[in-house]
């Protein structure tokens, strides 16, 4: 029996996921939240790399299971293809027939030597959209780099902007260039979709790691183009806002963002600053004198425990928050609020809390006789665990053969060199 497909907005769009680790299979789970079928291509025997990535592993010792995998594949179907294979060229090729997406993230050139060539999979699928990702771009001097999201934030400059100080470089604590490749990636893919309807035809969406990154220095990319001036890490408080970070109370830290003269108005006199103390009178000059202002400000708060300081902060209008764990944001009311966990039920570890999709939608209606709009939430019906390896081949499989029962393998199809990469 097939795989129940989740509903959603996307719901009448079939995705072929060949790709593995984070990036493509972030982009394709994103496109499996928003209702697409996403049919993960695994090879045989060991599959997607990040299912060996651990520790954490969870359950039993016959059949462990990576956390890291389960954190980027919920909703999608797995079925196993050696493409090195007749069995599997065909099988791929039946399922680009019937796909309207097809993510990948090999090395650049390692698809065509696998016989699936750009131009082989929109002759074959000419409304085909294809999403490819690499980690510094699929051209240029250095395009065949391989990609890792930890050498990519390096070379893309973020872990010089990240860190106590410039001598101090340091990693954003989650795969942010695998992640922002796949959100990138995702917003090209339905761009080229809504293209799609007008010309009906695909192509291709291409970006990186690299590109990725670049494309989030926002003001800090401005201040050496535009500036001239060369960013580098500040710590924990904003390079050009004063004071906007982190600070110590009694019991604990906490952040505040007095991003306004009208806030730091607001807030010096509560604390015994000088709100025209001329070291602090406008933000230019607080930027200036940091150090200076944060000391002044850390010995305001001593005498604060953070839940007191937190309900000041708050009556004066202050942006401010404390600093949670992950087991904290997980316990938390408000994240729980805003569908940010949900239950799956997996095929061997049974039912497992993830992280959920980190956007919602809502149908509005304008109200009757003067009444407020109704709204209502549209959402998934249903979540998909992620898959065992090979869990959807034989559904999968049966799919293609309801769908082409007179479909054989693809005329001319011979010997692939070995792939490389």
């Amino acid at each position: 029996m097939s795989a129940p497909t989740p509903a959603g907005l996307l719901g009448d769009l079939v995705v072929v996921d060949l790709s593995r680790a984070l990036a493509g299979p972030h982009a394709g789970m994103m496109l499996g939240d928003l209702g697409a079928r996403v049919i993960k291509v695994e090879t045989p025997g060991t599959g997607d790399d990040t299912r060996g990535w651990g520790p954490p592993f969870v359950g039993s010792e016959q059949d462990q299971q990576s956390t890291y995998f389960l954190s980027a594949n919920r909703n999608k179907e797995s079925i196993t293809l050696d493409l090195k294979s007749a069995d599997g060229r065909e099988t791929l090729t039946r399922l680009i027939r019937r796909a309207d997406v097809l993510v990948e993230n090999f090395r650049p050139g390692v698809l065509h030597r696998l016989g699936f060539p750009t131009d082989r999979l929109l002759t074959l699928n000419p409304r085909l959209i294809v999403l490819s990702i690499s980690g510094f771009g699929h051209d240029g001097p250095e395009g065949g780099r391989p990609g890792y999201d930890q050498i990519a934030q390096g070379e893309a400059g973020l872990m010089s902007l990240t860190g106590p100080d410039p001598e101090h470089p340091t990693r954003v604590g989650v795969p942010i260039g695998d992640l922002l490749a796949g959100m990138y990636g995702v917003a090209g893919v339905l761009a080229a979709l809504h293209e799609r309807d007008r010309t009906g035809r695909g192509q291709v969406v291409r970006t990186s790691l690299l590109a990725a990154i670049v494309g989030v220095h926002a003001f800090q990319g401005t201040r050496w183009t535009v500036a001239g001036e060369v960013p580098v890490a500040e710590g924990n408080h904003h390079p050009s806002i004063a004071p906007y970070g982190l600070f110590r109370c009694a019991d604990a830290q906490v952040q505040i963002a007095v991003g306004s003269q009208g806030l730091w108005e607001r807030f010096a006199p509560e604390f015994g600053l000088g709100a025209r103390d001329p070291r602090f009178a406008s933000n230019a000059e607080r930027v200036a004198h940091r150090d200076e202002l944060v000391a002044a400000i850390d010995t305001a708060f001593a005498g604060y425990r953070l839940a007191d300081l937190l309900t000041r902060l708050d009556r004066l209008g202050i942006p401010a928050g404390e600093v949670r764990t992950l087991d904290q944001v997980y316990e938390w009311a408000q994240t729980r609020s805003q569908g940010l966990l949900v239950d799956v039920e997996h095929a061997t570890l049974g039912r497992i809390e993830l992280p959920g999709p980190p956007l919602r939608f809502f149908e509005i209606r304008p109200g009757e006789h003067g009444s407020s709009a109704q709204e209502t939430e549209t959402a998934l019906r249903q979540h998909l665990a992620p898959p065992a390896l090979g869990q959807h081949s034989a559904s999968v499989r049966a799919w293609l053969d309801r769908a082409d029962p007179e479909a054989g393998p693809e005329p001319g199809t011979g010997p692939v060199p070995p792939a490389g990469g």
